[in-house]
């Protein structure tokens, strides 16, 4: 996943694959999602990202993935 954000024109671009886009879908006024020849999202592009978006900031943070493990009967966690 790569995002980009263009100052000169406030649009934040995040782009997901770099597959052929085959299909835009204007969810709004300012944002886009671009679809691939699959129908999976390949990007999305948000215009005045600052104002639509709040992007003042930006961070990721990648989470623990949760144990789907059962405790055993009589286990206490």
């Amino acid at each position: 996943m790569r995002v980009k954000y263009f100052s000169d024109t406030d649009t934040a671009l995040m782009e997901f694959t770099d597959k052929e886009i085959s299909e835009t879908r204007e969810l709004s006024e300012n944002i886009y999602v671009d679809i691939d020849q699959d129908g999976n999202v390949a990007s999305i592009t948000i215009e005045h990202a600052k104002a639509n978006a709040g992007l003042w900031e930006f961070s990721y943070q990648e989470t623990p993935r949760q144990d789907s493990k059962i405790p055993e009967q009589g286990a206490v966690r």
